[in-house]
């Protein structure tokens, strides 16, 4: 049995005492052998991850229209750092800094964004459903931004899209989280209603805006409805980076309160945990990493769902690897999905987020037929 089968992950309060297999325990109650197991399995992954995350770089930085050697690639890199390498020529020093590396660079911050904040979700929910996309948070931040290229809003400057996908961000996820709880816990059911009826809002939104926008605008709109990099830039790079290095920072923070929590909200406050303060907390730094997300990307789903399901099943419901290591998976996923929808129908490039949820709809399906042949379903 895994976390994704514990009454505490699926909403369902906690017993009088946690279950080794189930979820996070309190000290020296796991057995032995399978903390030994896990953290050798989280080891391993951290290893695996940051292994494929080097090799995709260099295969993103190689591999394009205008194709240049991965040692190349390397040398160049070391060269910038002052690490010895050699500087390449004219054209391919601007193909590779100035298009491929704000584009890598992009995807691994929306997809360490979007992990993280799936498995903060999860932890901050109690259930394994949980994910800015699933239950309408990603729709809701594209809405705000949307609204701010529609009416042609400039009064941050480059952070004023940012600004509007947070602001709206933080008011759809307040707006679940208030909707799904009931009897001091969340329920799975209403808060997958309370997705497809957020989800079908924001899309009448969307289209109530391109409804009244120019074509410039409406170009850009199509941009956040299908999810892409394409238009990735150094400026758009440092324009996202402070809110995701800082809700990136600040979740890992919070990893053993959200151990305590997912043994039920009575054991975690007996605990010392102030539960509601750790909500409202962890709801801030959830909306802060989405809108970072979708300010830049658009809307792009299942990254944050399928992402720390995997890694729980793998290494265990402990948040302090889960969190790290959904950060680490989001963004090798997000990469590998970048380079093979600029690759795989070159030189037309698909849709990132289309991509993304043609994939992950499968996996999504999957976990559900698994939880409900071993458990009977979420309740």
């Amino acid at each position: 049995m895994t976390a994704l089968d514990s009454p505490a992950q699926s909403g369902e309060a906690a017993g009088p005492g946690p279950k080794t297999e189930a979820g996070p325990s309190a000290p020296g109650i796991e057995p032995a052998p399978i903390d030994r197991r896990r953290r050798g399995a989280a080891w391993l992954l951290t290893v695996g991850m940051i292994a494929a995350l080097v090799a995709l770089v260099l295969a993103s930085g190689a591999l394009g229209a205008y194709p240049i050697p991965a040692g190349d690639v390397l040398s160049s890199i070391q060269h910038r750092i002052g690490l010895g390498g050699t500087s390449l020529d004219r054209v391919a020093e601007s193909v590779l800094w100035n298009v491929r590396f704000p584009r890598i660079v992009l995807a691994l911050l929306v997809g360490a964004s979007l992990g993280c904040a799936g498995a903060l979700m999860q932890g901050v929910f109690g259930n394994p459903l949980a994910e800015p996309g699933v239950i309408g948070i990603s729709s809701g931040a594209a809405v705000g931004a949307v609204c701010c290229i529609s009416l042609g809003l400039n009064f941050f400057g480059n952070w004023t899209v940012s600004a509007c996908a947070f602001v709206a961000g933080l008011a759809t996820v307040l707006l679940v989280y208030g909707t799904s709880r009931s009897g001091g816990r969340s329920e799975v059911v209403t808060l997958i209603l309370t997705g497809i009826a957020v989800n079908a809002f924001a899309g009448a939104m969307i289209g109530l805006f391109i409804f009244f926008a120019d074509t410039a605008a409406v170009n850009q709109i199509a941009f956040w409805q299908l999810g892409s990099l394409s238009q990735a830039t150094w400026p758009k790079v440092l324009a996202v980076l402070p809110c995701a290095l800082l809700g990136l920072a600040a979740a890992p923070l919070y990893a053993r309160r959200l151990d305590l929590l997912s043994l039920g909200e009575r054991p975690a406050r007996h605990l010392g945990v102030d539960v509601e303060r750790l909500r409202l907390v962890l709801v801030l730094v959830i909306a802060l990493l989405t809108a970072a997300a979708v300010a830049v990307s658009g809307i792009i789903s299942f990254v944050g769902l399928v992402v720390p399901h995997l890694l729980r099943m793998a290494a265990g419901p402990g948040h302090r690897f889960l969190i790290t290591g959904s950060a680490l998976g989001g963004a090798v996923v997000l990469l590998a999905g970048d380079l093979a929808a600029r690759t795989l129908a070159a030189p037309a490039e698909l849709p990132l987020g289309v991509l993304t949820a043609f994939l992950g709809s499968p996996v999504f399906f999957w976990l559900l037929r698994r939880t409900r042949r071993t458990q009977g379903g979420w309740a």
